[in-house]
C-alpha cells in the first residue's frame, strides 16, 4: 500500500463525479509520492447550488468509484452537518483525523482568484498548503501577484503540472442526461450504471 506524509483534499459538489474528477486525483497521485490519500468531500445538499442532486446519491456515486482504489476516500464529514461547512472548518476537522499528516487542498484557478474573500483566509493558506490547477488563460503567478494575502503565503500555493483539460463538465452531463442522450463513456461505468438505475437528472 501507498505511504506518504500527505493528504489531499479534493471538494466539490461531484453532481455527478465523471472522468475528469478521478483522473484529476489520479494525477496528483502520479506526480506526488508524498501523497498517501485523496480525499473526496462532496458538498451538503445544503450548500446553495441549483440542481444539487441529495447527499446519498452524490456519495454513493463517489464510493462505487473510491472503493476500487486504495488511493480513494470519501468522506461525508460536510454532509453530517445541519449547513454546509466552511473550507477552513473542513480542512481542520479533517487534519484532527490524520494528525501526523500533512494536509492539501485542491482547487481551480477560479477558486484561488476568490479565496482571499473565503472565511478565515488567512488561516487556510498559512496553514495548509493549497494545489492548484490552472484553469482556461489563467496564470497562478498572476494571480498571486495581484493579491497581498497569496502573495504573503506563495510558497503555500502549489501549481498542479500539466492540467487535465477537458470540455465536458457535471453541467454539460446534466443537460445531456435531461436531453436523454448518451453519457456512458464520459463518467465511470459504475456511475453511470447507478445514474441509469435511480432514473437520477431527468427532471432537475
Amino acid at each position: 500500500m501507498r505511504k506518504g506524509n500527505t493528504v489531499v483534499v479534493f471538494g466539490g459538489s461531484f453532481n455527478p463525479p465523471i472522468n475528469s474528477h478521478f483522473g484529476i486525483a489520479q494525477q496528483v497521485l502520479n506526480q506526488y509520492e508524498q501523497v498517501e490519500k485523496i480525499i473526496f468531500i462532496p458538498v451538503n445538499k445544503k450548500y446553495e447550488k441549483d440542481g444539487l442532486l441529495e447527499n446519498k446519491h452524490r456519495f454513493n456515486m463517489l464510493k462505487l468509484v473510491a472503493d476500487k482504489n486504495d488511493n480513494f476516500i470519501v468522506s461525508d464529514i460536510d454532509m453530517n452537518e445541519n449547513r454546509s461547512l466552511y473550507t477552513i472548518e473542513t480542512l481542520e476537522e479533517i487534519q484532527k483525523q490524520y494528525k501526523d499528516k500533512e494536509v492539501w487542498f485542491l482547487i481551480g484557478s477560479d477558486n484561488l482568484k476568490e479565496l482571499h474573500t473565503w472565511k478565515r483566509a488567512e488561516d487556510l493558506v498559512s496553514k495548509y498548503k493549497v494545489l492548484v490547477m490552472e484553469r482556461n488563460e489563467d496564470k497562478i503567478q498572476d494571480i498571486i501577484k495581484k493579491n497581498e494575502l497569496l502573495n504573503c503565503y506563495k510558497e503555500n500555493i502549489i501549481k498542479l503540472d500539466e492540467e487535465i483539460r477537458s470540455n465536458y463538465s457535471s453541467t454539460y452531463i446534466r443537460s445531456q442526461i435531461k436531453k436523454k442522450k448518451s453519457v456512458k463513456y464520459l463518467m465511470p461505468d459504475d456511475v453511470y450504471e447507478y445514474i441509469k438505475t435511480n432514473n437520477l437528472y431527468i427532471n432537475t
